[in-house]
C-alpha cells in the first residue's frame, strides 16, 4: 500500500514539474469582473462557514448561567418515642 501511495506521489511531482517545463506564454487578460466572481466566492464561502458554525460561535460570545445543584432533600425518618 506504502509503495503504490510513493509511487503516486512521485508520479504526481512529475508531472507538475513537467507541466512547469513546457509551460507557454498565455496571451490573455483578467476580465476586470473577475474580481467580483473572486469576492462572491470567497465572501460565500465565509458566510456558509458561519451558517454552519453558528451554535459554535453563539457559545463564544454567550455566558451560560452556572447550573445550581439540586439540594439535598432531608430525609424523614419515623421514629417512635
Amino acid at each position: 500500500m506504502m509503495l503504490k501511495l510513493k509511487y503516486l506521489g512521485s508520479t504526481l511531482l512529475l508531472l507538475i514539474a513537467l507541466s512547469f517545463a513546457f509551460e507557454r506564454q498565455a496571451h490573455a487578460y483578467v476580465d476586470p469582473g473577475s474580481g467580483l466572481l473572486i469576492f462572491q466566492g470567497v465572501s460565500a464561502a465565509i458566510s456558509g462557514a458561519l451558517f454552519y458554525f453558528r451554535r459554535s460561535i453563539k457559545n463564544l460570545f454567550t455566558r451560560s448561567e452556572p447550573k445550581s445543584r439540586p439540594t439535598a432533600q432531608p430525609t424523614i425518618s419515623s421514629h417512635q418515642s
